[in-house]
């Protein structure tokens, strides 16, 4: 196992720039996951710690070597693809064997390093299969299986849930987290799905525009956003926003809407008198108000309902907004009813209007 710091990495395509001064610092046995949108740098910033992308700028250390100039064999890490990357020719026992072969290890080496990962992801009925017998899950077990056997100081995992359906990315994320439990070497994870990073990620690494947003644990983004985009970004659904303007009085500070509505800002924020901000508020902490009294709640009208048993998923409209609820309780709302919404008070978070930042000094 092995830490591994990325260090004012660069990388350009001609005059393209696709990352942009990336520092990021993975502890020894920590599962890290970058996470953003499509075109955001991610992948390749996993290819270039892999070997696969040349570095323009920047150190990539691992285990304390700078690996810049070395390729991918000599870096002590191993890949797991989106696509699986079987050989569909050789049987299962096979694939998972190849890098050993190819590293002249012994007969009994091999046999014992595919035993132990068979052992480990459930393939022991498998290994004389060919990938085309297979189901996606297995296939995806073969190619983690693939990289255990080299008992790697690195695992990198570039969407490698992408091609499973619903059900089974839920089943497989379990079992990588639990892969790592059980061997705790260094893991890099990328996806663009924020719920296999809040779910799996000791660390998140929260990218655009191949620059780091924000990074730490899942639930200090959670809580803490430092910015529009990685408010809107981490969590689902997604956090609400309502355009305001802020207003500070000597005993009180409110937040007044375009409706007239009259909100209390959030504690400890920061802002000026008439500054143009943004209320962030998360659809759990939406609340039914418990009285219609005007302009102390939003009046919204439903789109849509959607019951899920657990809880009940309300879609509506207060003016220009758009407002998604998510309610522990089941209630019977239909299409076209109009409810009374006001945000937990304790709950809330402000951002700058024009710059997007947060102006809370610590949320929550």
């Amino acid at each position: 196992m092995a830490s591994v710091e990325i260090i004012n990495i660069e990388k350009k395509f001609g005059s393209t720039h696709v990352i942009r001064g990336v520092n990021v610092q993975i502890a020894d046995g920590e599962f890290t996951v970058l996470v953003g949108p499509s075109g955001c740098g991610k992948s390749t910033l996993l290819r270039m710690i892999a070997g696969l992308e040349e570095i323009s700028g920047g150190e990539i250390r691992i285990g304390g070597r700078i690996v810049n100039q070395m390729q991918p064999k000599e870096r002590d890490i191993a890949m797991v693809f989106q696509n699986y990357a079987l050989y569909p020719h050789m049987k299962v026992r096979e694939n998972m064997a190849f890098s050993l072969m190819l590293a002249k290890k012994s007969t009994a080496e091999i046999d014992a390093a595919v035993k132990r990962a068979a052992e480990i992801l459930g393939l022991t009925q498998l290994l004389d299969r060919y990938p085309r017998a297979l189901s996606g899950g297995q296939r995806q077990r073969v190619a983690m299986g693939r990289a255990i056997v080299r008992d790697p100081q690195v695992f990198l995992f570039d969407e490698p849930l992408s091609n499973l359906d619903a059900k089974l990315r839920v089943q497989m994320r379990t079992e990588i987290k639990s892969l790592h439990q059980r061997l705790k070497t260094t893991s890099i994870y990328v996806t663009h799905d924020q719920i296999e990073a809040m779910t799996m990620a000791d660390q998140i690494v929260v990218m655009r525009d191949g620059i780091v947003e924000q990074r730490g644990q899942p639930l200090e983004l959670y809580d803490h956003p430092v910015n529009l985009f990685v408010a809107g970004f981490i969590g689902s659904p997604a956090m609400n926003f309502l355009p305001g303007t802020l207003e500070r009085q000597s005993d009180s500070n409110r937040i007044r809407f375009p409706d007239g509505t009259l909100l209390p800002a959030p504690r400890e924020c920061a802002g000026t008198s008439g500054q143009r901000v943004i209320l962030g508020v998360r659809p759990e902490h939406m609340r039914l108000a418990e009285s219609a009294q005007p302009h102390t709640s939003f009046v919204a009208q439903i789109d849509v309902v959607e019951p899920t048993g657990a809880d009940t998923q309300v879609y509506a409209r207060a003016g220009d907004a758009r407002l998604t609820c998510v309610f522990a309780d089941r209630h019977h709302f239909g299409a076209g009813d109009q409810i009374h919404l006001v945000p937990h008070p304790d709950r809330t978070h402000l951002f700058d209007e024009q710059s997007g930042r947060s102006l809370m000094s610590r949320p929550h």
